[in-house]
This record gives structure tokens, C-alpha cells and sequence, in this order.
């Protein structure tokens, strides 16, 4: 029974002390605290004494010579024998011998021996551990240990309770209300056969009956949870020696089925050769590690937060809100593990000055990416599938180390059976991790990689769904003369995200170009081809050189024959950038958007027709607009200015009245400005901007009808002369005369019908286009003999141009080149010359160039 002594003791120090000190196994145990008054050290809990006729003191004086004050200012126990302890010397107030200050009622037989030792580091001292033992040899190596090990639970207690007591005063932490109990028993283990010794107390702890106990290590991991299994190998594994001062946390089933949290520390002994030889340990009860009020809520809230995550991004966001804070972590880093590697989804702090020179080394993009090979003990980790922690000054590569120098915490995240990521915890300052974080971080990493496949999985879809429809959208939008041409397009992020939502920007002839935009209906893999089909059907009839009505109703026809019940809205749009004048035509969807260059905005009022494949006979009238320099252009589709719970109307009036707000001169902002921030979207959005600026420098143009004479290449040539010489463009005559000829000499011997040369010249290339009446197009030969007399023809024209080509007309194509003319001013292009009504014949038999 306890020693009373009148001394109030508080009940938490009274459930850690209890039934540690009485499973020593001593004839009497005692655990002294500060005192709440400077320079003494109070009783806090005395255990044993039955039958035995003496006491321990209430306080003792700090700087007192007792062995009790000398342990709790040097932090070195003291071992004494029933000689030694008499001849302490002075204990006590003066006056008294060692004897008297022991206890005020008597002396201490002569056969009691003393240990005292200290609780708690350096940095902070708890207490003393006081054993008293009525044998003169009673503290040999092994006891000496054992008891080392007792003063480690209790401290390891005590600090828990002060935790506590401050959760319950100052804050609302992790740390659950308080100890209930904490009971305790020793176990021997030889490392070499495996076979141990352990005391009632260690059997009740795992719940198996002393006469069912075999000796063997085995024994107790099988009653181990599997979670804590690779935790306890480490430990009690031959070779492996504990981390002075560390405790394990385990959980044990029951045979009734009972969750129960146990401690461990253990010392491992090794013999003359300095092999390790036998281990020795002390189990105690934990159950104040169960979960409480303050985990459960965490829990949950990290749950209801996970449940609304649809992106890696956002689970690896939501683990770093929940854990750095509470744990006061200096670093977090949250990963996938893809083979053998790690894609890092999110690290706090994101800067890389924040990180350890390894992983700076391995920064390739926004995070880093690093194979697990090159940190064999994370791999081993996520091998294993288990909580890590390691302490400071644990033994791990730099890798590992300098994340948490003060400690370190490595999550692996399960789900469907296997490790799906990893989370990283770190400490610059020294952390001690209490056996209440094992218990909260093994029940977020479940939590986390549930999450973790589930976002996986939508990202998987939603990546998909992006490339299908990247792949069937431009990659990129070409740059005009005169304007600026910007898209973007949103997939829906309600149901399946791929849709029928298009846009095309397309190159024409004369400086013209074609906007395009459209909605097939529907979101699906079906309306998705259709759309792909339908804008190469536009761009293939626009390419041709059709007008825009022509073009809708060839696309019209094509949408019908295709035995589909799916329609599409869709405006086109024929700007020509030289002039300014667009040609608008319309099948069924929503009107263009003008910003005009004063800033005021308007929906442009464009005849309509009915949506492609809807009516064989269907008409799509066009409507002429002249743009003036400066002024917005903006096509869209309805998921931009309408939903589920804003009208069509109302939804185009936010546009303008945002598109009015916004400054043109960048594009691309202004594009993300319509766009807005609304997250959740019923329809996928497509929009096209153009912001027409008007060529400062208009093209030159000149045509001429090539006849088909036996000198047809020689009056094409004339020509040619003459127009460079008038537009002031010397140095490059010769190579436009070389690719006149040869695109010339194709035409007129592999084509029938008519053949028409085109110049263009701009401010800093000239344009060579032959148009004929072949839709077959030019194929360069793969290799030329040298005997062959032809064949070298495009070879030149390829050789001589920065570019070239050739693009389907109407009844036919054209072949054309681009030369690069030299830098610097040219003079003014005077009027070429007109096409003459018969072919130029030869003077004095020379060829004018």
C-alpha cells in the first residue's frame, strides 16, 4: 500500500507512479517533484512499504547533500550500498546524521541499499526516482538497467501529464485529458536464440497466460497490431541497438478483441567482444493513448476536408493546412509514388532555399522529382509500409536527415493494398514525438492515400479528357498581320469533361483570316468527334477559298450525312486584315461581341441561320462589318454566359460589362478576365479574341494570267522584272527569278487549264504563288540521279525559299514561295504593271530581266 504521509499529490502523478514503481519489484519506490515553492523537492507518490518500519522524508532541500538532491543537480544516479548510504553524510537540517535525515522516526536497517535517479534531460529535470531495497547487493548491472528504464517511463509520463495540464489551461492541442494508468513490467531477451524472459506483468500487458507463454519473441508479435509490427522488429531485431532514450509505441489485440497501447523501452547489452548479447526492457501500459476528443476532431475535419478534393493538388494542400500547424512542423513535403520515383505534388515552404541541398539538386520544374533508390532508407520505409519516426541525430542519408534535423517523420500512404505516396515531415528544432502523433499520423495516412488514388483517378479522367480534346483543338493559334489572336478553352468540371465546344483561327489567301467558333451538342465521347470533324470540314472548305455561307452549307450537308442526331451551333467569321471588312455568318449561335476602340461595348447584330444538320435546305444569309483599328472582336459559346442559375441575357451582360472593364492591350489578360474565377461548370467554354489593329504597311498585290505560249516562262519572267524593279526590290531578283521559272515551268507541263501568278510583297518578304488548275499536289522527288535531265525543279525552290508550299484552292491548288528580302528602306512601290492583253515577244533576241 502507499505510504501516507498527508502529502496532497496530484492524481496524474499518482496514475503514472502507481504501478510503474510497483512493478519494480523494490520494497519501496517514490517519486519526487519540485516543489510548487523555489529550492525543494516534494514527494509526489511513495509505492511499497508494507510491513516495513520505515518512511521517506516529504521535501528535501535542493541544496541539501541528501542523494536525493545531489542526483536532481548533477543528473548522475547515485547506487548505494547499506555502507555507502551511511556514510552519505549530512542529509538533513543540522545537526542530523544521514540516518536521522533518511526518516524522522528512526533509522534505516542496516541492510537497506538506495538508488536514486534522475527524471528528465538536462534541459529539463523533472524529478528524482527514489527505489529503497532491504538487501545489501541489490542493484547488479541488469537491475541497474532495468530500473534506468523504469525512470525513462516515468519521465516519460510526467512530461505527458505536464502536456496535458497545459492543453487543459492555455490551448487545445492534440494531447488527450490525462493518464489514466500506466503499469509496467521487465522482460530479458537473448539476441542470439530468441528466446526471452518476461514477468506476469509484461504477459497480462499482451494478454497471454503465463502457462501459454513458450519463450519466444514470436509469440509477442503475433499478438501485435501489423501496423506496429516492423516498429517492434526494429527493436527487438539481433544487431540493432535502440536509440538511447527512445520509446516505442505499440498497439497489442487482445484475445478479446481489445486495442491496447503499450510502451517500450529497451537497453541492449553486448559482451567482451562488444557483440550484442541480451537485451533488456520494460513494457507498460498506455492506454492514455487512445484517441481523444481533440485527434477525433482532426480526423474528421481532415475527412470532410479530403472529401472535397478532385485534384493531387488539393489532397496534398489539405494534408499540409492539417498537420504542419498542429505539430509545428518546419517542413512538409506530400509525393506520389510512381515506380520507383517520387512526383512531388506539394512542399511547404515551396521555396528551394527552404530545402536541403539534395533536394535543391533535384529541382526540375516547380517540385522537384528524385528517385527512391537514391534514399535506400525511405525506400526501405516505403517497403515496409509503416510510420517512421526518427529522433535527432538519427543515422539517415542527407537526404533524409536534413529535412528534420531535430526529427524527422516519414508517412506512408496505403491504399487498395499497396503505397500510393509518401508524406515528409521535419523539425529544424529537436522534436520528441509522443506516442499520441503515431496514433494521429497512422490514421492521416490512411485517410491521405484513399484520397490520393481518389484524385488520381479524376485527374487520370480529367487528364484524358484534356488531351482528347487538345488533340482535336489547335495547338496553337498563327500570327496574324494587323491583329492579335487569343483562345482559351475550360472544360466542364461537372459529369464527363470532354465536349463538343471548338475554336480555329485559319490563314487565308490575300491577308485574309477566318475565326471560327462552335458547339456540337452534348458532353461525350461522340459529341467530341463530331466536333473534331466538323472543324476540319470548315477549315478544309475555307482553305479552298469558299465564301463563309458557302462554307456552312457544304459543312451542313456533310453534318447530315453523317447519321447523327447531334447538331452543332457554330459563327464564322472572314476578316480581311487589309481593309477591315468582315463577312459574318451564323448557325444558330450565340452573336459576336464588339469593343469598339472608345471603349463601349456591343452585341453585333449578325443574321442567323438554323444550326448545321439540323435542315438540307437551310440558308445562312452574311452580314458585312467594317472593324476599325483598335476595336475587340469576341466570339464564345454559351457555358461562358450561361447556367444552370443565370439566364442567357443576363449572363451576356456580364461579359460585355467585363469585357468593357478590361484594357486591350493585352490580350491574353483580357481573355482570362471574361473567363472569371467560377470553378464549378456545368458546360465546357470555348473563347476566341481578336484585337484588330489595322497593317501599318498594306501588301502590295499584282496578278497575271499566264498563257500557255512555247514561251510562257520567259513572258512570266518579263513580268516579274518589272514589278520587283518598280517595288524597289533589287538584291533579290535573281532568286525570285529562279523560283518564278521553275514554279512556272510545273504549272504549264504537268497542269491543263488556266495558270495565274501572284506577287505579294510585304515589308520583309516577297511572296511567289502559281495557281493552276490540278488539285494534285507537287511531290519533290526523294533523290535525283545525276544523269537525270528533270526532277530538280521544287528541289531549287526549296533551296532558294525560306519557305514553301502548297494549299487546295476551288478547282485546283497553288504552289507558293516565300523569299526573304534584305533589311533597310525601300522606296515606294510604284503601280505594277498591268498584265499585258498579248504576251511580250523578244528584242533583239535578248531576255529582258
Amino acid at each position: 500500500m502507499a505510504y501516507d504521509d498527508g502529502f496532497r499529490r496530484t492524481e496524474a502523478v499518482q496514475a503514472v507512479t502507481a504501478r510503474v514503481l510497483g512493478s519494480t519489484g523494490a520494497e519501496l519506490t517514490a517519486v519526487y517533484v519540485p516543489a510548487e515553492a523555489d529550492g525543494e523537492l516534494q514527494l509526489a507518490e511513495m509505492v511499497g512499504g508494507s510491513g516495513v518500519p520505515y518512511g521517506l522524508p516529504t521535501r528535501y532541500t535542493l541544496s541539501g547533500t541528501s542523494p536525493v538532491a545531489t542526483v536532481f543537480r548533477t543528473g548522475v544516479p547515485l547506487w548505494l550500498s547499506p555502507a555507502e548510504l551511511a556514510e552519505y553524510g549530512t542529509a538533513g537540517p543540522p545537526g542530523t546524521t544521514g540516518a536521522d535525515a533518511w526518516n524522522e522516526a528512526g533509522a534505516p536497517p542496516a541492510d537497506v541499499s538506495l538508488a536514486v535517479l534522475p527524471l528528465g534531460g538536462e534541459s529539463k529535470r523533472l524529478g528524482c526516482l527514489v527505489v529503497v531495497e532491504q538487501t545489501a547487493e541489490a542493484f547488479d548491472d541488469d537491475r541497474r538497467h532495468l530500473l534506468e528504464l523504469h525512470a525513462d517511463q516515468v519521465a516519460a509520463g510526467l512530461e505527458a501529464v505536464g502536456a496535458r495540464v497545459m492543453a487543459r489551461t492555455e490551448r487545445r492541442s492534440l494531447l488527450g485529458p490525462g493518464l489514466d494508468t500506466l503499469r509496467g513490467g521487465a522482460f530479458t531477451l537473448v539476441l542470439r536464440t530468441g528466446r526471452m524472459e518476461a514477468d506476469r506483468q509484461v504477459l497480462e500487458l499482451f494478454g497471454i497466460p503465463p502457462e501459454q507463454f513458450d519463450r519466444r519473441v514470436e509469440t509477442l508479435l503475433a499478438h501485435t497490431a501489423p501496423d506496429d509490427v516492423p516498429a517492434l522488429m526494429s527493436i527487438v531485431e539481433p544487431g540493432r541497438q535502440p536509440v538511447p532514450g527512445q520509446q516505442l509505441s505499440i498497439r497489442i489485440r487482445r484475445t478479446n478483441g481489445e486495442l491496447r497501447w503499450l510502451t517500450l523501452r529497451s537497453r541492449v547489452l553486448v559482451d567482451a567482444d562488444g557483440t550484442p548479447e541480451r537485451m533488456l526492457g520494460v513494457v507498460a501500459d498506455a492506454s492514455y493513448l487512445r484517441p481523444t476528443a481533440d485527434e477525433v476532431s482532426i480526423v474528421q475535419r481532415l475527412s470532410a476536408a479530403l472529401g472535397g478534393t478532385t485534384t493531387v493538388r488539393d489532397v496534398s494542400r489539405v494534408v499540409v493546412a492539417a498537420l504542419r500547424l498542429p505539430l509545428a512542423a518546419s517542413r512538409v513535403a506530400v509525393a506520389e509514388l510512381e515506380a520507383d520515383r517520387l512526383v512531388v505534388s506539394v512542399l511547404d515552404p515551396p521555396e528551394p532555399a527552404d530545402w536541403p541541398a539534395f533536394w535543391q539538386s533535384e529541382w526540375r520544374s516547380e517540385w522537384p522529382d528524385t528517385s527512391c533508390q537514391s534514399m535506400p532508407t525511405l525506400e526501405s520505409v516505403l517497403r515496409a509500409g509503416h510510420v517512421a519516426l526518427w529522433p535527432r541525430g538519427a543515422a539517415l542519408e542527407p537526404g533524409l536527415a536534413d529535412i528534420g534535423p531535430g526529427g524527422l517523420a516519414v508517412l506512408p500512404l496505403p491504399a487498395d493494398g499497396r503505397i500510393v505516396g509518401v508524406c515528409l515531415l521535419g523539425w529544424d528544432e529537436e522534436h520528441a514525438f509522443g506516442p499520441e502523433e503515431r496514433s494521429l499520423l497512422t490514421a492521416t495516412a490512411g485517410l491521405v492515400g484513399q484520397a490520393l488514388v481518389r484524385a488520381h483517378a479524376l485527374d487520370a479522367g480529367h487528364e484524358l479528357a484534356t488531351m482528347l480534346q487538345r488533340s482535336l483543338l489547335p495547338r496553337k493559334l498563327p500570327s496574324l498581320p494587323g491583329g492579335v489572336a487569343v483562345a482559351r478553352y475550360l472544360p466542364a468540371t461537372m459529369g464527363l469533361e470532354v465536349g463538343g465546344d471548338w475554336y480555329d483561327v485559319i490563314p487565308l489567301s490575300d491577308g485574309h483570316v477566318a475565326l471560327v467558333i462552335g458547339d456540337v451538342e452534348g458532353h461525350s465521347a461522340g459529341a467530341a468527334t463530331i466536333m473534331g470533324q466538323m472543324r476540319t470540314a470548315i477549315r478544309a472548305y475555307a482553305v479552298e477559298g469558299h465564301p463563309p455561307d458557302v462554307v456552312f452549307s457544304h459543312a451542313n450537308r456533310l453534318l447530315l450525312g453523317m447519321e447523327t442526331d447531334l447538331f452543332a451551333t457554330c459563327c464564322y467569321v472572314d476578316l480581311d486584315m487589309e481593309e477591315g471588312i468582315a463577312w459574318f455568318v451564323r448557325a444558330g449561335h450565340l452573336p459576336p461581341l464588339l469593343r469598339l476602340p472608345d471603349g463601349s461595348t456591343e452585341e453585333l447584330r449578325v443574321e442567323g441561320g438554323p444550326p448545321l444538320g439540323v435542315a438540307a435546305d437551310g440558308e445562312f444569309p452574311l452580314t458585312e462589318v467594317g472593324l476599325a483599328p483598335g476595336t475587340v472582336l469576341v466570339l464564345l459559346t454559351d457555358g461562358l454566359a450561361e447556367s444552370a442559375t443565370v439566364p442567357l441575357d443576363v449572363g451576356i451582360g456580364r461579359v460585355c460589362e467585363a469585357l468593357t472593364a478590361v484594357d486591350p492591350a493585352d490580350a491574353g489578360r483580357l481573355a482570362d478576365e471574361l473567363l472569371g474565377s467560377a470553378k464549378r461548370r456545368d458546360d465546357d467554354v470555348a473563347l476566341l479574341v481578336l484585337r484588330y489593329d489595322g497593317m501599318r504597311v498594306r501588301p502590295t498585290r499584282v496578278r497575271w494570267a499566264v498563257w500557255r505560249l512555247p514561251d510562257a516562262v520567259m513572258h512570266a519572267r518579263r513580268f516579274t522584272a518589272r514589278t520587283l524593279r518598280s517595288w524597289g526590290v533589287t538584291e533579290e531578283m535573281d532568286v525570285a527569278l529562279l523560283v518564278v521559272s521553275e514554279l512556272v515551268t510545273n504549272a504549264i507541263a504537268h497542269t491543263q487549264g488556266e495558270v495565274r501568278l501572284d506577287l505579294t510583297l510585304t515589308a520583309d518578304r516577297l511572296r511567289v504563288a502559281v495557281n493552276d488548275a490540278s488539285p494534285r499536289a507537287p511531290a519533290k522527288p526523294a533523290s535525283v540521279d545525276w544523269e537525270a535531265t528533270g526532277g530538280r525543279g521544287l528541289l531549287l525552290v526549296e533551296a532558294m525559299s525560306a519557305s514553301w508550299g502548297s494549299v487546295p484552292l476551288s478547282g485546283g491548288k497553288q504552289v507558293w514561295s516565300e523569299i526573304t528580302l534584305q533589311p533597310g528602306e525601300r522606296p515606294g512601290a510604284a503601280d505594277a504593271p498591268d498584265a499585258p492583253d498579248a504576251p511580250d515577244v523578244h528584242r533583239n533576241g535578248e531576255e529582258v530581266r
